[in-house]
């Protein structure tokens, strides 16, 4: 079963798995931008597959490429799950 759609869920599981892919978890904040975190488009991929595999939202590439923040990636989330 999914788990809910909250922005609290969602903001675990995004930070989880920026963690996952090298990120520093004290580099981490709504604000953080995807650039200064060095995620690249890669990272987006697997930061999808994750979101995917834990809400049942797919991300599209469409879906990301306007994306500069990890609060935006959050929101996205949550909106698209809404």
């Amino acid at each position: 079963m999914a788990t809910q759609v909250s922005s609290e869920n969602v903001e675990k599981t995004i930070y989880d798995g920026l963690v996952e892919l090298g990120t520093e978890r004290d580099d981490l904040s709504r604000e953080a931008t995807l650039e200064s975190l060095d995620v690249d488009s890669l990272d987006l991929v697997e930061l999808a597959q994750i979101v995917e595999d834990e809400y049942g939202v797919e991300l599209k590439g469409d879906d990301v490429k306007d994306v500069k923040t990890v609060g935006e990636v959050i929101d996205l989330v949550v909106a698209k799950a809404g």
